[in-house]
């Protein structure tokens, strides 16, 4: 009986580990999203002006285009990162 108590609690505690890692890199994930979209895009706009991207300049670029090609590295990155944690807690799907 104390054998399974004691593996049920180091289950929870593989668990509670495994979403905390998860939560951590959903949150990095988004922090840079924000600061891609809202924050070169409309905050720092006018400190990128000068500099040209493309013909225009890189406050627009981000507006316009960084931000949804920063989305889709993230989206890639996400992949990857919870590929390796799923191995890494043995949660995986192989």
């Amino acid at each position: 009986m104390a054998d399974h108590t004691t593996n049920s609690a180091a289950q929870a505690e593989a668990g509670k580990s495994y979403w905390q890692a998860n939560l951590r890199l959903i949150i990095i994930c988004l922090v840079i999203w924000a600061l891609c979209s809202f924050g070169f895009g409309i905050l720092l706009r006018p400190m990128l002006s000068g500099i040209a991207v493309g013909g225009t300049d890189l406050g627009f670029w981000f507006a316009q285009q960084g931000s949804i090609l920063v989305f889709l590295a993230l989206i890639f990155f996400y992949a990857w990162r919870m590929n390796k944690l799923d191995k890494e807690f043995g949660v995986d799907e192989e």
